[in-house]
């Protein structure tokens, strides 16, 4: 009895240290993606990004959190008056729909004249 007891503590001390090891809890990490996903929303309506592109460049991330985020930054902006600024970078067509280039004429069916 004595030694159930004793490996009953054993292992509740070594599972009371688990963050301490970097294992991570899914309460941590649940907040941890929706705050990813607010950072994410929030930067698409800085950016002038509509919800919907927002939506589709971060399909990884929870809608609802992209949401609020978004939502968080549009009332943000509103109420001091700030401007979207342009984003700089062009997003990447997805795989397998690369546009053909103006010079590839045996893609877009061009002939010579």
């Amino acid at each position: 009895m004595r030694r159930l007891a004793l490996a009953v503590l054993a292992v509740a001390g070594l599972l009371a240290g688990c963050e301490q090891l970097g294992i991570e809890s899914p309460e941590k990490v649940a907040a941890a993606r929706e705050a990813d996903g607010k950072a994410i929303g929030a930067a698409c309506r800085h950016a002038g990004r509509a919800i919907e592109d927002c939506f589709m460049l971060n399909r990884k991330s929870e809608r609802a959190a992209i949401f609020e985020g978004w939502r968080d930054m549009n009332d943000y902006m509103r109420e001091n008056k700030i401007e979207a600024v342009a984003p700089q970078l062009v997003a990447q067509p997805a795989a397998g729909k690369v546009a053909p280039r103006p010079d590839d004429k045996a893609k877009t069916g061009a002939q010579d004249s």
